[in-house]
């Protein structure tokens, strides 16, 4: 690939991942209500699982998802279950259960458990979304010229490269939403209204993952 080429590769990866999402919205939610480590383990368990869908692709397991009308449906109705339930546990939730305990050095403690649940939260919900493969089926290739001989290397090179990228968009995310509540009193004594506006958003994404058409139908 030309340095021009790998420069807008990477550019519109950024951008990309500037948009908010669903993990976007997940990794910010978790970083106001938790702090700055919860929202870093929330970006990790949204790489991990967009680890899954590159392996996947440049094995043509995404393909498969594209053209299978049956294993799209079954992936589409297990993410938009997991995206709801998701928001139901913010709607749920107590404010006292992500209650910010600050320590001597003004950080943020959160629950070995919890941070545990936090990176595999992010990991299920981003694993189980169909429109992250077929994202990754429609947006890499462009940028894979046609005379290489082994495209399913330079796919997965590719797609590392982009995840790398991302991270560190998703932990600016997080940094940025925590720096945020620290500073915001109103916006920490909001945080349980937050929940409920994100658990709404959350269903929302489910609902619209689910009315999804299988690309193999038109």
């Amino acid at each position: 690939m030309a340095t021009g080429q790998l420069l807008l590769f990477i550019v519109a990866g950024v951008l990309l991942n500037l948009t908010p999402g669903p993990d976007v919205l997940y990794i910010v939610t978790h970083a106001l209500r938790r702090g700055a480590r919860a929202g870093v383990v929330a970006a990790l368990g949204i790489t991990a699982g967009c680890f899954v869908h590159i392996i996947a692709a440049a094995l043509g397991v995404s393909a498969l998802l594209a053209a299978s009308a049956t294993a799209f449906s079954v992936l589409k109705w297990a993410g938009a279950a997991y995206l709801v339930y998701v928001g139901i546990r913010l709607l749920t939730s107590q404010g006292a259960e992500f209650a910010i305990n600050s320590e001597a050095n003004g950080a943020r403690a959160v629950r070995a458990g919890g941070i545990k649940d936090i990176f595999f939260q992010g990991f299920w919900t981003n694993v189980l979304n169909p429109k992250v493969a077929l994202f990754f089926l429609a947006f890499v290739p462009q940028f894979i010229a046609p005379g290489v001989d082994n495209k399913p290397l330079a796919f997965l090179l590719l797609g590392l490269l982009f995840n790398f990228n991302a991270l560190w968009v998703n932990i600016g995310w997080a940094l940025a939403a925590s720096w945020l509540a620290r500073r915001a009193g109103a916006l920490q004594r909001g945080l349980f209204w937050f929940d409920r506006v994100a658990g709404a958003m959350f269903i929302g994404f489910g609902i619209k993952l689910a009315l999804t058409d299988n690309p193999s139908d038109h």
